[in-house]
């Protein structure tokens, strides 16, 4: 470390955040790295060391012989104030160098609120934050993760997006930085060979125009550009690198535990849900993979816990398998088994039998909507009936506490539905005091968690228009009304941050100069209620002359040109479209292993779009 950064510590809260030195950090010497790669979290260390994508694309670079891979996190308020006061730069943990010098600096974004953060960052590295004005090779700023399914709202600020899966294209990436940088090429060169390379998309070879109505015209491609650009993915996940140890932080993180990624896509084709579908199509580890890679892990790290990852854990081929064999050794090595995102359908005897053999803690399930004609609007495939008696279950089996999850603001939406959450809460409640095994003395607590529900790209309800603030505060209020039972506690979303989320997840490379103009005006850190300031990001809109409710309460129609067609995530747009008319039909698409629904994911690995471990 710096001794310039070093005295910084002594003013900031959490001075572990900024010195790096954990267990299993990667460091190297400078001198036999040919590409240095800042990869940067734009939020907090916290929650930046949480993220699995991170460690995964940490070791595949310095598993790389002549690359080296360093972890940035967003500084917090108190010491970006000293790093700014003292002129000190963004920098990396593992070597304490400044980032400006670094040959490659990725960002993940996860969610749109943090586009401010990514500018802040850049900023405080001391970088242009235009990618025009970064005329040298390096450094190359690149950004991936789910949100670059349509980076549009953040394109003047990068040079490439990966889009779909780093794990491969990444190294690729890096070897071509290293021959460009051998051979004295140009960054102009450098993104004409990144251009063919597969899941690699670079902003400045496309040129938008618009309609009169400010819908997009076209977005056309220069420089012998692909129309279209796939995104990468990969194939077989028994062979793609997982990383078999992980950086162990100093202090607590939002999830400070083992985690092992058990398979990626979702056969559900829920309607309003985007990891279900740019993740496509479905493949699995075996269970042989996933045991190996879990007691890795255990080892390396010293956790005491072990969470299964994936967007519904009981939807794994073989679960009771997997829990089976993982189980054996967890409870002898006194490692308590984490089962996120199960499934109402599909919460068996068995899989309730191997849940009592684990650390007993609550259950989340996923409702989603309160009457069954939303559910079926939005292709939940899930019925009060499973409900009610997966609860049950698991109040025969020893629990006390549900939390459902619901979303506010979905197309169709009455106020019926709301109270139809209250009702079902209750229903709930109703059926912990008529179970007769139900522990004697005791009460059930049942959480409904509400977020507002935002239109994403590639998903069915892209073309939908979001609900506005006034409409979902009156259906908080409503909810809030309809409660009958202090044994209900209800959460919800506040409804500022949802507009300006809608707004980044579907707008078009008009939003650069808002974004950049609220970063001008002090905007950062917008996913975090104390920090976000909703009147300067109005003030931005206004000053560039752009309606933020053109991009959320205008229903789009089938035939409009979106900021996103030109990327291809496998799932095609007639499929979409369908789902959108069966879902104003209330009519429901079985999940892939009872019908092929036809999305076209299958393409993306050679037919197959159900890869079992």
């Amino acid at each position: 470390m710096k001794k310039e950064v070093e005295k910084l510590l002594q003013y900031v809260q959490k001075p572990a955040r900024y010195i790096g030195g954990e267990l299993n950090s990667v460091v190297k010497n400078p001198d036999d790295i040919a590409v240095r790669y800042a990869f940067c979290f734009p939020d907090t260390y916290e929650i930046g060391m949480s993220h699995l994508g991170m460690k995964i694309l940490y070791g595949v670079v310095n598993n790389m012989a002549d690359a080296w891979c360093e972890r940035v996190f967003a500084p917090d308020t108190d010491m970006e104030e000293v790093m700014r006061k003292n002129n000190v730069p963004l920098f990396a943990l593992e070597s304490g160098d400044y980032i400006k010098d670094f040959d490659l600096i990725g960002f993940t974004l996860q969610y749109e609120l943090c586009y401010t953060n990514v500018l802040n960052m850049l900023d405080l590295a001391q970088l242009p934050l235009l990618s025009r004005d970064r005329t040298d090779l390096t450094p190359i700023v690149c950004v991936g993760g789910p949100c670059t399914c349509n980076p549009e709202p953040i394109v003047d600020f990068v040079d490439i997006v990966f889009l779909g899966e780093g794990e491969e294209n990444t190294v690729e990436v890096v070897e071509l930085l290293k021959y460009c940088k051998e051979n004295n090429l140009s960054k102009q060169e450098f993104l004409n060979r990144a251009k063919d390379i597969k899941g690699i998309y670079v902003p400045s070879f496309y040129k938008d125009e618009y309609n009169g109505d400010g819908t997009l015209k076209s977005l056309t491609p220069i420089n012998d550009t692909p129309a279209r650009i796939k995104k990468a993915i990969v194939s077989d996940l028994n062979k793609a690198y997982y990383p078999d140890k992980f950086v162990v932080p100093f202090i607590n993180i939002v999830h400070d535990r083992a985690v092992e990624e058990i398979f990626r896509g979702c056969i559900r084709g829920c309607r309003f849900c985007q990891a279900g579908f740019i993740y496509r199509p479905i493949r699995e580890k075996s269970v042989e993979t996933i045991n190996r890679q879990s007691r890795a892990l255990i080892d390396s790290t010293g956790y005491d816990e072990l969470s299964l990852c994936s967007l519904s854990t009981s939807d794994h081929s073989d679960v009771g398998n997997m829990l089976t064999s993982l189980i054996d050794w967890t409870v002898k090595d006194k490692v308590n088994l984490s089962l996120p995102s199960l499934r109402v359908d599909n919460f068996s005897d068995e899989l309730v039998e191997q849940l009592n053999k684990v650390r007993r803690s609550g259950l989340t399930f996923a409702p989603e909507a309160g009457t069954q004609r939303l559910r079926d609007v939005i292709n939940k495939n899930v019925t009060e009936e499973e409900v009610i008696n997966t609860c049950t279950k698991a109040f025969d089996n020893g629990w006390t506490s549900v939390k459902l999850y619901f979303m506010m603001g979905l197309p169709t939406e009455t106020m019926e539905d709301i109270e139809g959450m209250a009702d079902l809460g209750m229903q709930v409640v109703h059926a912990f005091y008529k179970n007769p095994n139900r522990q004697k003395g005791t009460g059930v607590q049942v959480s409904i968690s509400c977020a507002s529900f935002i239109p994403k790209p590639f998903t069915p309800f892209q073309w939908e228009p979001e609900d506005t603030m006034e409409s979902l505060k009156e259906k908080q209020a409503h909810l809030l009304e309809s409660i009958p039972s202090k044994k209900i506690k209800v959460s919800y979303h506040e409804t500022p941050t949802s507009l300006l989320e809608g707004v980044l997840a579907r707008g078009d490379r008009r939003l650069n100069k808002v974004i950049l103009r609220a970063f001008e005006l002090g905007c950062k850190f917008d996913s975090w209620d104390d920090k976000f300031n909703f009147d300067a990001w109005m003030q931005a809109f206004e000053e560039n002359g752009i309606d933020p409710h053109f991009y959320t309460h205008r229903r789009r129609p089938f035939s409009e040109l979106l900021p996103w067609d030109h990327l291809d995530y496998g799932v095609s747009r007639k499929f979409l479209e369908r789902e959108n008319i069966k879902a104003h039909n209330n009519e429901i698409t079985p999940h892939c292993r009872i019908h092929c629904s036809g999305c076209g994911a299958n393409m993306l690995n050679g037919g197959n779009c159900d890869a079992r471990g």
